[in-house]
């Protein structure tokens, strides 16, 4: 006869999903609270609103201008959002009708997509299966007499590999762009990302590593890419501009564009940069101690950089693992995901879908020219090129699992996050029964990794 003890011990090996108690059983506080929001946030705020000073540049500007000294660029501009900021640079950077820009399928559709509104085409490279970033290799196998630049996406925090992507760029004599919206303050091999490429792009949105609210800001060093990305979208800076053959344009947006950041949002930045470096020293010691405890699970590993590498995650915005199938008998990463979430974790199966395949890429006529708005453009080329054959790419969301993102080292409380993906790496066999497969996981933003 079993002990009470026993009894209780084997209950709580069952797994919630299957009407057993859940793992996690501690009460998580703020250790997912983002951002963290405190008095100076709100006078600074407040200061903004009672001015009226909303739509003003005041205060934007010197924002710009901290962000651009503590990053270590010359040139700021503050946009509404980080798909403005990337749209602004891009026209920056002289895309227009018929070039080409090479950028990984596995992103946010906002890393790429505007360059329809320029005339330009996306040209979809594979990633890296261990980073996830864009694949170097594919990178070059996808130039052509039409390339101008390549977009690099640190995705998922991780740097990508800038050393090789700037040599390619180099031989080629291509531009390169970063979004940095997953990686603020990330290190490659010692260096910020962000002041590798001709320009870069940051996401500030509410939900971002480095959030302000609403907001986003591009950088350059290259005073004509800061000119253009005024003359497209912030008519109000046209007296910044300087080129007597921009100059002569000013006082009308060139791209019809009202791209002006909300002070609110600048004047919660100009407290954010006081902090944000401190707190994400307490983000990546909190996740990669829930990290060292993933990778000691059966068929998990975090995706981060290697250590003693000076590549860090900065603030560690989407945190991901690899999840083996083969290692749990091909259990399905979405019925091992919905176990997890059962035990208490919020967490998720995938990532972001390919772009190469949805229809916006594939067939849609998004500005009525009697083609895919893919190929209108583009030299003559057809639709037989595209999409892509992008094998890792394509199997990537059966692979990965979302992780909860912790704002604070709190080992008792991480622990517990990490015995639930423990326990159900225990007894995945349990799971296989009912398993409907992962056809349908990830999505084309971030937001269903809670789903």
């Amino acid at each position: 006869m079993n002990t009470q003890a026993e009894t209780t011990a084997n209950y709580k090996a069952v797994l919630a999903l299957l009407g057993g108690e859940k793992a996690v059983t501690c009460l998580p506080g703020d250790i997912f609270t983002w951002p963290i929001v405190t008095k100076e946030h709100e006078e600074a705020v407040l200061r903004v609103i009672r001015a009226g000073s909303m739509s003003g540049l005041d205060v934007t500007m010197e924002f710009e201008t901290e962000y651009a000294r503590q990053i270590g660029r010359k040139y700021a501009l503050a946009c509404n959002n980080g798909t403005a900021a990337i749209h602004c640079a891009l026209y920056g950077l002289g895309i227009g009708a018929g070039d080409e820009v090479i950028c990984p399928s596995l992103t946010y559709w906002a890393s790429i997509t505007q360059v329809f509104s320029l005339g330009a085409t996306p040209v979809f490279a594979d990633i890296d299966p261990e980073t996830l970033c864009v694949s170097p290799a594919d990178i070059e196998k996808r130039i052509s007499p039409h390339t101008k630049a390549i977009v690099v996406v640190h995705y998922a925090g991780m740097p990508a590999a800038m050393d090789e992507i700037m040599a390619i760029a180099r031989r080629h004599k291509l531009k390169v762009f970063e979004d940095c919206s997953h990686a603020h303050a990330a290190l490659y091999k010692g260096r910020e990302v962000g002041t590798f490429g001709d320009a870069a792009g940051f996401s500030l949105m509410s939900g971002k590593s480095l959030a302000v609210g609403e907001a986003g800001i591009m950088f350059t060093d290259d005073r004509r890419v800061y000119e253009r990305a005024i003359l497209l979208g912030h008519y109000e800076r046209h007296d910044k501009i300087e080129s007597a053959d921009l100059k002569k344009y000013a006082g009308i947006p060139c791209g019809g564009y009202k791209y002006r950041m909300h002070q609110a949002s600048s004047a919660f930045g100009l407290v954010q940069l006081k902090l944000y470096r401190a707190q994400f020293a307490q983000i990546d010691k909190a996740m990669n101690y829930f990290c060292d405890l993933i990778d000691k699970i059966h068929g998990l590993k975090a995706v981060r950089p290697l250590a003693g590498t000076n590549t860090t995650k900065g603030g560690w915005y989407f945190p991901i693992a690899h999840y083996y199938p083969e290692k749990f008998k091909g259990l399905s990463v979405k019925r091992f995901s919905d176990a997890v979430r059962a035990e208490g974790v919020p967490c998720g199966a995938g990532c972001n879908k390919p772009l190469h395949q949805h229809p916006l890429f594939t067939e849609m006529d998004v500005y009525g020219q009697g083609k895919p708005t893919r190929i209108a453009n583009s030299n003559g080329t057809t639709m037989k090129s595209y999409p892509e054959k992008l094998p890792v790419t394509e199997v990537i969301n059966s692979r990965i699992i979302a992780l909860p993102w912790f704002k604070h080292y709190r080992p008792d409380i991480i622990k517990e996050y990490a015995e639930a993906f423990r326990k159900v790496s225990q007894n995945y066999e349990k799971l296989l029964p009912g398993d409907k497969g992962s056809e349908n996981v990830g999505g084309y933003s971030t937001s269903f990794r809670s789903r």
